[in-house]
């Protein structure tokens, strides 16, 4: 597929040359193939552009201005929806070309087939049949699940949290005891140290 941009290399206007030459630029950056098609100095050229710029995208006196943009014989666009393609991370799709990996465009077309929902795209094996073994639970697709696996995770950690309090709690107890068991013996020996004195 070739990307024709027709464009008008001797424009008196500044206008026009700023906007062949940011779609030329982007072109070349996206390292998109493309061949420019002048209209200035070539009469076949621009009446096989006005005569393929569909009527509704031609501006109200019937004549459209450069730069023109088709893949092969299809009507791409002009300057207008070029940018907004660019705007929208969708320059590809708009020229008509599959998007390279790893690019935005291949990464938001990936995301679309991706359901509103958060459900994953059905993988399909071979023999193109849906792959059941990839497929995720229609419990844990809307969250239900993951959410259900943390609430009782949750519960388990405050009991197991209560356990570990009860078991301090035992402890400090047994502490307590051995300390009052301490006093009173202590006591007992005070008591009987002075009945001996006094028995002296």
């Amino acid at each position: 597929m070739v990307i024709k941009v027709f464009l008008a290399s001797s424009s008196g206007s500044t206008a026009i040359k700023k906007k062949q030459q940011d779609v030329v630029a982007f072109l070349e950056a996206l390292k998109v193939d493309y061949t420019p098609l002048d209209i200035a100095c070539n009469e076949e050229n621009r009446m096989w552009m006005r005569k393929n710029v569909p009527e509704e995208n031609k501006p109200a006196n019937g004549i459209p201005l450069p730069p023109q943009i088709f893949n092969e014989e299809s009507y791409c666009g002009d300057y207008d929806t070029f940018f907004n393609a660019k705007e929208d991370n969708s320059v590809y799709s708009f020229l008509g070309l599959p998007p390279p990996p790893g690019s935005k465009e291949a990464l938001q077309a990936d995301r679309a087939h991706i359901v509103e929902n958060g459900t994953h795209t059905e993988e399909t094996n071979a023999e193109g049949n849906v792959d059941e073994s990839t497929e995720v639970p229609m419990t844990e697709r809307n969250g239900e699940a993951h959410a259900e696996k943390e609430q009782a995770q949750a519960a388990d950690g405050q009991e197991e949290d209560g356990g570990d309090a009860d078991d301090e709690e035992d402890e400090v107890a047994e502490d307590e005891e051995e300390a009052v068991e301490e006093t009173d013996e202590a006591h007992a020996e005070e008591d009987e140290e002075q009945e001996e004195e006094e028995a002296e």
